[in-house]
């Protein structure tokens, strides 16, 4: 299986931290937000790994990360997003890394307390379609929402104005080699992007997507000033398990 990291954006919400780095490359703590990511991959046994990045600092990660000897990997792979097409436009570039493998697809800036291991290899087992991430949260409007009856998904709705639950998808994805196909497929948003809830809601429509609720402490470190504090001082204090 595969692993991907979508590290790119311009990080407008974190400025003016961002405006000569990656947000990415931010500490949180005493160690850059990219490691995170990277350790919670190897973690779960995946050691074929992608970057995907974009702007002008993308060079800062190779200068940084080299071929991930750090980590124990024998090569690190990178790619390039120009602009910002979204989450699913960064991942079609993936494809030919990929190639016939599943993968786990994460987001640079969402950290987690403990790691993915159980789920990951749950995945591994599945036959067919994909598989997310839902945790629990106080301010449901902010996120992109599943509703859940019993053990299957009936919806996700992003950022809704009127939740059904508290159960929020996380930056975590498994998917099979089908993505791709769904990602040619999709119309951007009103926004300019590929969305990838709307990938999600694919394999939802086919009645391929199972989920996995997160135990332990989540945070997406990227998306206010307020949240990268709050990230820093936990993981001082807590840790992250998976680093």
């Amino acid at each position: 299986m595969k692993g991907i990291i979508l590290a790119g954006g311009l990080g407008t919400r974190l400025h003016p931290l961002t405006r000569i780095t990656n947000k990415h490359l931010l500490p949180v703590y005493d160690k850059p937000m990219i490691y995170y990511p990277i350790r919670m991959l190897i973690n779960a046994g995946i050691d074929d790994i992608m970057i995907i990045t974009g702007g002008t600092n993308s060079g800062d990660f190779l200068r940084l990360l080299g071929n991930g000897k750090e980590f124990g990997l024998s090569h690190l792979h990178y790619g390039y997003q120009e602009g910002e097409g979204g989450i699913a436009d960064a991942l079609k570039l993936c494809e030919d890394f990929v190639g016939r493998d599943k993968m786990v697809v994460a987001l640079g800036d969402n950290i987690i307390e403990k790691n993915i291991k159980a789920f990951a290899a749950e995945f591994k087992k599945q036959k067919k379609g994909a598989k997310i991430i839902l945790k629990q949260v106080d301010n449901p409007k902010e996120y992109g929402i599943a509703e859940v009856r019993g053990c299957k998904i009936t919806g996700i709705i992003e950022k809704p104005k009127r939740p059904k639950s508290d159960l929020a998808v996380i930056g975590v994805y498994f998917y099979p080699n089908e993505v791709f196909n769904i990602i040619k497929k999709l119309k951007p948003s009103k926004r300019g992007e590929l969305e990838i809830t709307d990938v999600n809601n694919a394999f939802l429509k086919k009645g391929q997507l199972t989920y996995n609720i997160l135990d332990g402490w989540w945070k997406d470190s990227g998306e206010s000033k307020d949240a990268l504090l709050e990230t820093n001082v936990f993981v001082k204090e807590h840790g992250a398990n998976h680093v």
